[in-house]
């Protein structure tokens, strides 16, 4: 609103109407301003929730201090969503696609959250909403983000053709009726001039350790004759990538919601990192210089970034140990949803593993645990366990004297909270720097 207010100005002439126009100005606002909105919301919104007697029901883990947090006010994802989606409602491009699928996103996913913490309150138990219908809400955002991605004129990349790197004042930037272009032009006296092709529709996507770090999910389906077939089945498998993207990286942000700033400090480091590709990838200059891919448009996701972030940072002061609030579901499955829909964006979402590999480990942790408690329950008449508790930040927190019969008993003293949740945040400090390392060694 704020920022169609200021293209109106620009017309008229007024001074400093054209700061608007500068991305790293707007994504300061941004994520000040859902910083602020965080702090001053959500103290009032914590004090509504524990009027409305919305407290978590907590189950007796025989962890230390778990039981003290019973009746702590939840949903507090509340606070998210609204100190992102203010920032970027006033100071967006809502005309821009991208911004408009990360809105989708945020709401679609939030929608679901909330029923299920609301779920989980009303009859008083864990449950909540039926994993089946999760899923089904997650299966649906990735449709609609992939096949928009596949539809959408305005979705197009271009990729530098040589790896020279341009100038500023050489390059050349074209608008087509039919979306944005932009072509690198170099001196005309000089041989090491680069040119993007104008941008088009295609399901690349980047990945490590190969030249120029592309891959085209149309290779997959090269060997079909028909290259209307193959590419409309390139387009299928990028569908059905995005899908499993956003349902693993969701559910993998809801498990990692166990202690107090676990999910709120990991996910900000991660919305880092992809603010910082997605601000590369969607200019031109920065683009062709460290000759990677171009995405026209992109760059209004870095405003939609600062707000993310903004919006965590602000709900870390409330949700630091100890915790006056919880995320829930609404949260959580948010901020999986969010991450996963930015990365698929700017064509990132094979990075993930890396990127996200708590969210991927907590997940995993689950799963062999429960795979492993059922296969020797079957074989032995007695279920084991290969870790102490899962999700795996819970195994931490448990003793390795024997008390509990599993594979991995290490730490033998339990390991406390806030250490544990320090811990992986260095972890995934480490994780977002490799992740940019891996995009060099090629």
């Amino acid at each position: 609103m704020i920022y169609a207010l200021f293209q109106l100005l620009q017309d008229i002439d007024i001074p400093g109407a054209r700061l608007m126009d500068y991305i790293t100005f707007r994504a300061g606002i941004s994520f000040a301003l859902a910083l602020v909105l965080a702090l001053i919301c959500g103290k009032y919104i914590i004090r509504r929730l524990q009027k409305m007697q919305v407290g978590e029901v907590i189950r007796n883990l025989g962890l230390e201090g778990q039981m003290k947090k019973t009746g702590t006010p939840t949903m507090g994802g509340v606070i998210i969503i609204l100190s992102i989606l203010v920032p970027c409602l006033l100071l967006g491009n809502l005309s821009n696609i991208y911004m408009i699928l990360m809105l989708i996103a945020t709401v679609w996913m939030g929608s679901i959250g909330f029923l299920d913490d609301y779920r989980k309150l009303k009859f008083h138990n864990k449950d909540g909403l039926q994993g089946k219908y999760k899923v089904i809400g997650q299966v649906g955002l990735g449709l609609l983000v992939g096949i928009t991605m596949w539809l959408s004129p305005s979705i197009v990349m271009s990729q530098n053709s040589n790896g020279s790197r341009p100038e500023a004042e050489n390059v050349v930037i074209f608008n087509g009726s039919d979306g944005p272009s932009a072509i690198f032009v170099a001196d005309s006296d000089s041989d090491d001039g680069i040119t993007y092709s104008s941008p088009e529709k295609t399901p690349q996507t980047t990945i490590p350790f190969v030249k120029n770090n592309n891959f085209n999910y149309e290779w997959l389906t090269s060997w079909i004759q028909d290259k209307n077939i193959a590419n409309t089945l390139g387009w299928l498998v990028f569908v059905f990538v995005v899908i499993i993207v956003v349902t693993a990286v969701s559910n993998g942000a809801n498990l990692t919601d166990g202690l107090d700033g676990l999910c709120a400090g990991t996910s900000a480091i991660i919305g880092v990192a992809l603010a910082i590709m997605a601000y590369l990838g969607g200019n031109v200059i920065y683009s062709g210089y460290l000759n990677i891919m171009y995405i026209p448009g992109s760059e209004e996701l870095v405003v939609y970034a600062a707000a993310f972030i903004g919006a965590l940072v602000g709900f870390l002061w409330y949700n630091a140990f100890p915790a006056q609030v919880f995320m829930g579901d609404t949260g959580s499955l948010t901020i999986g949803g969010i991450l996963a829909v930015f990365a698929i964006l700017i064509r990132k979402e094979l990075l993930i593993p890396l990127l996200c590999l708590i969210f991927f480990i907590e997940d995993l942790s689950v799963i062999l645990q429960v795979g492993y408690f059922k296969y020797t329950k079957r074989k032995y008449g007695e279920g084991r366990r290969i870790f102490k508790m899962t999700p795996l930040h819970h195994h931490f927190q448990k003793a390795g004297d024997g008390s509990i019969k599993c594979l991995v008993n290490f730490p033998k003293i339990p390991v406390p909270e806030s250490k544990i949740v320090t811990r992986f945040w260095i972890v995934g400090i480490l994780l977002a720097a490799l992740t940019f390392v891996t995009l060099k060694i090629r």
